[in-house]
């Protein structure tokens, strides 16, 4: 096994997504380039901005076959919870919170139509 991985997500503009990113998260860059913007999610895992693989821009119409997902701990209030949040944020919703064979879950988009799914903690 990698000693650490990186999910990268491809933005047309590092800066502004990473605007998103870290007010939806509520976390901070641990490494900031125009092009590459990086988190630290704990135990060598990162998630990644990246606009250089894109520079004629993406298309947030396109839809997106991977999802970032976040997963949180406690009962379905807190999926709903996180939700209502969210929505407070103005982020665009792609589907409202549903029960589902994993438990309950929600999914947005970032301003590039990448997808960010929230689910319980398995």
């Amino acid at each position: 096994m990698a000693a650490s991985i990186t999910f990268i997500v491809y933005v047309s503009d590092a800066p502004e997504a990473a605007r998103f990113y870290t007010d939806l998260l509520e976390i901070k860059p641990v490494f900031e380039s125009p092009g590459f913007i990086s988190y630290s999610l704990g135990d060598g895992a990162d998630l990644a901005l990246w606009s250089g693989q894109f520079e004629g821009g993406l298309n947030p119409q396109v839809p997106r076959t991977g999802e970032v997902c976040v997963c949180l701990p406690g009962a379905p209030e807190a999926i709903d919870r996180r939700y209502e949040q969210w929505v407070a944020k103005g982020v665009r919703v792609v589907s409202e919170p549903a029960d589902t064979v994993f438990g309950r879950t929600f999914v947005v988009a970032d301003p590039d139509g990448n997808l960010i799914r929230v689910a319980p903690v398995d």
